[in-house]
């Protein structure tokens, strides 16, 4: 598939491995930064997601998306595990779940710009689903820079696979191509962030979170693959 994601912002909560152990399949390795490991929360919006070579379909094609994620290794492969993806597409959803095995679910969201900020409201109404909600404000800060390997940053969002299981828990790997992020320094402002406690995570309520930004990136996602 084709993709490309805009107004997205990582925002990192450090967490324990601890704490994450029991909600992430003993076959993945939780991959950690100087014995440090992460939770990310990251808002933005999608845009030209379509089958490679094909056109995009009204409804499918453009929408917001959140996800709740955190960091493994799999064979050496560092990649990304996913507890959560919101998005504001019912046929994505259904064709992710479908196609990707990825634990996607619907909400209603919204994601728009003013006076330079973006603003992003997300409630998830998934039929069975446990309830989640973010609601703030965030923009770029600075000039946009690539992360240097080696550093935190790198760590954080240079990640070229997702890792989940089907419903057997047998593992399947997708690979994501893209150029180095072009990431920016960031603020924002939460006035509602449950979308790590939906996912049995707590997350530090006074500690900032570090924050990065990117304007746009151009995916190409390949056909998930079962590992043995």
């Amino acid at each position: 598939m084709k993709q490309v994601w805009h107004d997205l912002l990582f925002a990192h909560w450090p967490v324990s491995v601890a704490a994450l152990r029991p909600l992430i399949p003993e076959a993945l390795t939780i991959d950690t930064f100087e014995g440090q490991a992460w939770l990310g929360v990251v808002p933005f919006r999608m845009s030209g997601v379509r089958p490679r070579g094909a056109l995009p379909v009204p409804g499918f094609s453009e929408f917001p998306e959140l996800n709740v994620r955190t960091y493994v290794v799999r064979n050496g492969k560092p990649g990304v595990w996913f507890f959560s993806l919101d998005a504001a597409s019912w046929l994505a959803v259904w064709g992710a779940r479908w196609g990707f095995h990825l634990p996607y679910f619907h909400a209603r969201m919204s994601c728009e710009e003013k006076g330079g900020w973006i603003q992003y409201q997300n409630t998830r109404n998934h039929k069975g689903a446990t309830p989640a909600s973010l609601k703030g404000n965030y923009r770029p800060v600075g000039e946009v820079f690539n992360a240097r390997s080696g550093t935190l940053e790198h760590f954080l969002t240079e990640r070229y696979c997702l890792y989940t299981a089907d419903n057997h828990g047998s593992m399947i790997r997708c690979d994501i191509h893209h150029l180095p992020w072009p990431l920016q320094n960031a603020e924002a402002s939460f006035h509602v962030n449950t979308m790590a406690a939906a996912a049995s995570i707590r997350i530090s309520e006074s500690d900032p979170p570090l924050l990065h930004f990117a304007r746009v990136q151009e995916v190409v996602v390949w056909l998930p693959e079962r590992l043995k």
